[in-house]
């Protein structure tokens, strides 16, 4: 089996129960994952959950609540050639790392990979079912199956980069720290280090490549922990679009 010098950041918060699934995911790949490079990344939850005794795992438990942000820090700490981020509900199918492999080895879509890309399509606010945002377009495991890469804004639930990008993250304070972490990274990237953003291949008829399983991801994003339900969600990312743009993002549409 062809072994992949990546390492690869976990999350956990309030859902424990995802974790081991997703070690059992990762270690399961088309491409080998030296379990050494598997971090854990725990934000105060009240719930910690056991790793078996066998994982070599290593962990971080956070003694305050550092949200999206905290675990960007640990690809400072790695030395290998990749990273891979995985939010908790998220379950990579068995060929997403060798897929991200095939893509991010192009020329042309040499940049930072995830599951799931967001286009904006304009800077002006639309109202849809009460709620007040700009619009975009969605591809990947939960937007539109494409059977090759598409280059996209912004990717966010997992990504997949080199690890020397990392940096890029610091090199501005946040917006925010409560949300925006994905907008940030692809903008900042893009910067100052001329690094799109792409959404490798979800085709219909091989979700064995796909970036998590469709239907963990889409029942596990929609219960009560998911961040998209939280006050003014969509307000505070649309405030990061806009800081971002305005600080020289150049997007797919140009805004």
């Amino acid at each position: 089996m062809l072994k992949i010098d990546c390492s690869v950041i976990l999350n956990v918060y309030r859902r424990p129960h995802m974790l081991n699934r997703q070690i059992e995911a990762v270690l399961n790949q088309t491409v080998g994952i030296d379990p050494d490079n598997i971090h854990v990344w725990y934000n105060p939850s009240g719930v910690f959950q056991d790793i078996p005794k066998n994982r070599k795992v290593k962990t971080y438990e956070s003694s305050w609540n550092t949200k999206f942000f905290g675990r960007f820090t640990v690809p400072m700490l790695c030395k290998t050639d990749y990273i891979a981020v995985f939010d908790d509900d998220n379950l990579p199918m068995p060929g997403w790392f060798e897929s991200c492999l095939n893509v991010i080895n192009k020329d042309e879509t040499n940049g930072i990979l995830g599951g799931t890309g967001v286009t904006i399509l304009s800077k002006n606010s639309t109202t849809k079912s009460g709620v007040t945002r700009m619009p975009i377009e969605k591809v990947g495991w939960n937007g539109f199956h494409l059977d090759e890469t598409a280059r996209v804004d912004y990717v966010g639930q997992t990504w997949f980069f080199r690890r020397k990008w990392a940096k890029y993250m610091w090199y501005e304070d946040p917006v925010t720290w409560n949300n925006g972490e994905d907008i940030m990274f692809s903008y900042l990237s893009q910067k100052y280090g001329n690094i799109n953003t792409f959404v490798p291949p979800h085709p219909e008829d091989n979700p064995g490549i796909w970036s998590t399983d469709f239907k963990i991801a889409w029942d596990e994003g929609r219960d009560s922990n998911a961040s998209w339900r939280l006050k003014n969600h969509t307000g505070t990312r649309d405030d990061v679009h806009r800081h971002c743009i305005d600080g020289g993002w150049k997007t797919v549409r140009e805004l």
